[in-house]
């Protein structure tokens, strides 16, 4: 800023009268004073411009780092890149059960199960194709936002089962905003990529088919005319009791982990008792003296609870309850009178009964015969029938079985030409199942070990975790008829049929 000296006035300025006689003084100080403000101006119009190249220098440098960081979020760079998050599915869990991710991630979706699931993100398009037992499908999150999602697998009864989580989705500067064309049920996968699969169309994916009408056909046939496969191990014989000197009729159980194949290649450490699934079948009579004296070689604690079947609190087999839990290596021994009425029951774990009895620890206890409602003889049926045992499994190692089998290792019920035959369904899995017998229909008789006054006519029974439903069947019509859980996806998927399939052959 220039600053100007007051005009003289003769008066004197700031500093006092002027003095006479230094005029050329006082002119040569202003002259020097001109030239030192004319020097600050233009340092000042210098710095002003050096300020301003700086200034957009920054700008343009601010420019190229937010291009660089923009790239390196659409090209993977390390600050944004996406990564791959594991989720494993099995029965009947989604694990981790809250899974976390940023925007763009990809949720690798590995099935460590015995049956197909899938994996939904509830509220949006993304849901993976149905994946093999072993398989992998993959989700790409690109098309949603930051935020919290349900996570479920879709097939039917498996969500109300247990397989529901929570996806907690952050937001990431280098996620693409996308949009269906960038994520959703068609990129889940390999299996969806037409490339991927010779033969499958554009137009086939877009149906939601994963392999070829002629792949398909082939895995069908190839399955069933395997049927019935052998496999090792059978499940569910009569155990042959020692008889002590009192009357008391003596069973041993041993609590084990075994290998056990479900299905022809397919092995698995199944927790058995006297290394079956299911447990050797138990048949006592009415009033009998019953001892069960069981020896824990698991590495585990457990108990056994007798379902169904009335005895003293003792026996109830409920940890802390009733007993202490048998500790590995040591051996306990239930002992009781049974009633004096007949009695359908099942005798399975009480103790990390999730592992322990989906993994295959239960067995039928059956107490007599029970009578058959008249109805049913003056239909035909004799009054005692051997009653077959047909256990029903969806969970664990086990997964979806019966009597410890999957099609095409499931052992058909064969009989002759207008002969009866009774059958009990013991449902030890997590989920109803309605079994449904082809052409034949199904006379049921008791209920959990209840006669029924009148008999009811079915050709698709449900039997609800826990129940035992009683059946009789009269064989009229010669042929190979399907017996299976009506849940489809618990019967038969794109590899054919599978899981809780059987046949009642009649001759």
């Amino acid at each position: 800023m220039t600053t100007l000296l007051p005009p003289d006035t003769g008066a004197g300025g700031p500093e006092g009268p002027a003095v006479p006689g230094n005029d050329d003084a006082l002119a040569k100080a202003l002259k020097d004073l001109e030239s030192r403000e004319a020097a600050r101006s233009t340092w000042m119009v210098v710095a002003v411009v050096i300020a301003g190249m700086a200034l957009v220098a920054s700008l343009v440098a601010w420019g190229y780092a937010s291009s660089a960081d923009s790239k390196k979020g659409t090209t993977g760079g390390a600050a944004t890149a996406a990564a791959s998050v594991p989720v494993s599915l099995s029965e009947f869990k989604i694990d981790p059960n809250m899974v976390n991710a940023s925007v763009g991630d990809q949720l690798v979706v590995t099935n460590k199960g015995s049956v197909a699931h899938n994996l939904t993100i509830e509220g949006t398009s993304l849901a993976s194709p149905l994946i093999d037992p072993g398989k992998s499908a993959t989700l790409d999150t690109s098309s949603l936002k930051a935020g919290d999602y349900t996570i479920s697998c879709n097939v039917a009864g498996h969500k109300a089962a247990g397989m529901s989580g929570m996806l907690m989705l952050a937001a990431s500067g280098g996620a693409s905003s996308g949009g269906a064309s960038s994520g959703g049920a068609s990129s889940a996968g390999a299996s969806a990529n037409p490339a991927a699969v010779p033969g499958l169309t554009a137009e086939m994916v877009a149906a939601g088919m994963v392999m070829t009408p002629d792949q398909m056909k082939k895995n069908m046939h190839d399955t069933t005319v395997a049927f019935p496969a052998k496999t090792a191990g059978t499940g569910g014989q009569l155990l042959a009791p020692t008889v002590l000197p009192d009357g008391t009729r003596q069973f041993e159980l041993t609590a084990q982990v075994v290998d056990w194949e479900k299905a022809p290649g397919q092995t698995v450490k199944a927790w058995t008792y006297n290394g079956t699934v299911p447990g050797p079948t138990i048949r006592v009579n009415p009033g009998d003296k019953v001892s069960i004296l069981l020896h824990n070689h698991l590495p585990e604690a457990t108990t056994i609870h007798f379902h169904g079947i009335r005895g003293p609190q003792a026996v109830d087999g409920t940890p802390y309850i009733s007993q202490d839990p048998v500790e590995p290596g040591k051996d306990f021994t239930y002992s009781w009178t049974v009633g004096n009425e007949p009695e359908i029951g099942m005798y399975h774990s009480h103790f990390d009964s999730t592992r322990q009895v989906n993994d295959g620890m239960a067995g039928a206890f059956i107490v007599g015969d029970v009578p058959l409602p008249q109805d049913a003889t003056t239909a035909g049926a004799p009054a005692s029938l051997p009653n077959q045992v047909m256990f029903l499994n969806d969970s664990g190692n086990i997964g979806l079985t019966l009597n410890g089998k999957s099609f095409p290792a499931t052992a058909p019920i064969v009989a002759q030409q207008n002969q009866w035959i009774e059958v009990t369904y013991f449902n030890e899995g997590q989920m109803i199942h309605p079994m449904h017998l082809h052409e034949i229909p199904q006379m049921i008789v008791a209920r959990d070990g209840f006669p029924l006054a009148h008999a009811e006519m079915d050709d698709t029974v449900m039997v609800a975790p826990g129940q035992r439903i009683t059946v009789l069947v009269h064989a009229t019509d010669v042929g190979t008829w399907v017996w299976h859980c009506h849940i489809l996806s618990h019967a038969e998927n794109d590899q054919g049929m599978f899981g809780m399939v059987t046949a009642l052959i009649v001759k």
